[in-house]
């Protein structure tokens, strides 16, 4: 069972910079991988990147690809998602969430929320032009 808290979220200016935090709670974390997903207003919930369980590997959306970085610390409970020169189109809510599963045979299944069993409960990001 993994509970999953995030926080870091608020209002900016477009190319401002922002880093959301997410905690979670379990003795077991770095056996899970973590994802961050986000959802805009009227929009499905979509994926912005992964991070492995030990996080050597990372994994993101094109949309985000050189912008956005997500880090953590094992000791720590913790999972990042750094969010440098933000758009107003990157406004949305952003969820953490957790998967127990390391390798899927497609790797595009890292994507889809099915994937992940434990989600929080969001943080409110917006960008302002």
């Amino acid at each position: 069972q993994v509970q999953l808290v995030e926080s870091g979220g608020g209002l900016v200016q477009a190319g401002a910079t922002l880093r959301l935090s997410c905690a979670a709670s379990g003795r077991t974390f770095s056996s899970y991988a973590m994802g961050w997903f986000r959802q805009a207003p009227g929009k499905e919930r979509e994926f912005v990147g992964r991070i492995s369980g030990s996080g050597g590997a990372t994994y993101y959306a094109d949309s985000v690809k050189g912008r956005f970085t997500i880090s953590r610390d094992n000791a720590k409970n913790a999972v990042y998602l750094q969010m440098n020169r933000l758009k107003p189109e990157d406004t949305a809510v952003y969820y953490c969430a957790a998967d127990g599963r390391s390798y899927y045979s497609n790797p595009n299944d890292v994507r889809k929320r099915e994937s992940y069993g434990y989600w929080g409960q969001g943080t409110q990001v917006t960008v302002s032009s």
